[in-house]
């Protein structure tokens, strides 16, 4: 019992309040008219309410709407699945044998071969910020920390790298050839 009254306490200093702004969550959220909001509000707070170990949340707007997210989540993942029986059906056609020719497979591997030369021929921390992006698929915020750039300066840099690997794949001739050398000139007033 007295867990009970724990538990209640809780649920309305920490979770309650939330409930409009977990509503307004909900309907930006949801992308079809078909989503009940009142049922995933309900289902969220049930959650919320029902978690074994409440106390230790005191963050009750971020879990409450991680449980939303998940639920939402959840609806659209099941409305991804495809019906056994349309799978069945499809098994039935006959299919075009869908493997890329010889050629396809030769002209693929070429491409990635020029692209892997264009890459390397890229300025050093272009380079580095397209591979941690593209390859490694780190987001601006940890490329900036793991560098110790600003993110502004990590846009601009893979952009940079964006723009010279489009054209030098467009363009079929080395990335170093796109570059463009500035020279300034110091001048001096005389007079």
């Amino acid at each position: 019992m007295q867990d009970r009254a724990a538990r209640q306490s809780w649920f309305k200093a920490v979770i309650l309040p939330h409930e409009p702004a977990l509503r307004r969550l909900v309907r930006r959220m949801a992308a079809t008219p078909d989503v009940d909001v009142d049922d995933i509000v309900a289902e969220a707070l049930l959650r919320a309410f029902t978690v074994t170990d409440f106390a230790r949340i005191d963050r009750g707007r971020t879990f409450l709407f991680t449980i939303a997210r998940n639920l939402l989540t959840d609806i659209a993942r099941r409305r991804a699945v495809v019906p056994f029986e349309v799978m069945a059906s499809l098994d039935e056609l006959e299919t075009a044998d869908t493997h890329p020719s010889a050629e396809a497979v030769v002209s693929a591997r070429d491409e990635l071969h020029r692209l892997q030369r264009v890459v390397e021929g890229l300025p050093p921390q272009c380079r580095r910020v397209f591979s941690l992006r593209r390859i490694e698929e780190l987001s601006l915020a940890e490329i900036a920390g793991e560098l110790g750039l600003s993110v502004s300066t990590v846009e601009k840099h893979l952009a940079k790298a964006m723009g010279l690997l489009t054209r030098a794949m467009a363009e079929d001739s080395p990335v170093v050839a796109a570059i463009k050398v500035v020279k300034w000139r110091r001048t001096t007033d005389k007079g």
